[in-house]
């Protein structure tokens, strides 16, 4: 595949997990271990593919709506996921981001944010960034508050300045969103990067997404012709 047919920031809402495992009459939480192993090889295949940016859409604000017992297991399996991949993620040149309302999450969860965040600071092959606690619509809140916060005059205000009081500040806007488990919604993911994003829906519920199905998505995305609003 041509180099230039390759998106450079690779978008992806990881559905599914929950329907997987009702599916096999096995818990959710087999699910979303699952779920773990998908992103693993979505990590790999993007790094062979040379996809510099990769974001991920683990854990929404509505997801704390979740019965008590999910959420627990998934701050558990995030921590211990952290803990076990960061030396692979170094190792491999891969710089991981935590973006959203962190300071939701468990104490020690984000004190192993921090140290991976610190550990892989200088790495470029490859930017993972996992949206934890993560809303579009409380990205924009917080980046309007961080602008009143700095007494930013109305009319010096535009469409760059709020991109760069996103948590995504400073990279550049997906060029391809994949959505998996066939749902055809956005769900409150980077309504203000996704603009113009090539969108991707794919009835493969995410535990079952491997690099063919990657590779689907960037063939399909290679053969339209993006406009951004001209001719």
């Amino acid at each position: 595949m041509n180099s230039k047919e390759i998106p450079k920031h690779i978008a992806i809402i990881m559905d599914g997990n929950g329907r997987w495992a009702q599916k096999r009459k096995l818990p959710r939480i087999e699910g979303h271990r699952r779920g773990a192993i998908s992103l693993r090889e979505a990590v790999k295949a993007c790094i062979e593919l040379g996809v510099k940016y990769l974001t991920v859409y683990a854990f929404s604000t509505e997801n704390w709506k979740r019965p008590k017992e999910e959420i627990n297991f998934l701050m558990r399996l995030l921590s211990s996921t952290i803990k076990k991949e960061v030396n692979e993620l170094d190792k491999n040149k891969i710089r991981v981001r935590f973006l959203g309302r962190t300071s939701m999450l468990p104490e020690k969860l984000q004190e192993k944010i921090r140290s991976a965040e610190e550990r892989t600071k200088n790495n470029g092959r490859l930017n993972l960034n996992i949206m934890l606690s993560y809303g579009g619509r409380a990205e924009l809140t917080d980046a309007v508050k961080s602008i009143v916060k700095n007494n930013i005059k109305s009319d010096t205000i535009d469409e760059d300045l709020i991109s760069g009081s996103l948590y995504t500040a400073g990279m550049p806007d997906p060029d391809l969103l994949i959505r998996t488990a066939g749902e055809m919604r956005v769900s409150n993911f980077m309504i203000w990067q996704i603009a113009y994003s090539e969108i991707w829906v794919t009835d493969v519920l995410w535990p079952d997404f491997r690099k063919k199905h990657l590779l689907e998505a960037i063939n399909d995305y290679s053969g339209r012709i993006r406009k951004f609003g001209g001719l």
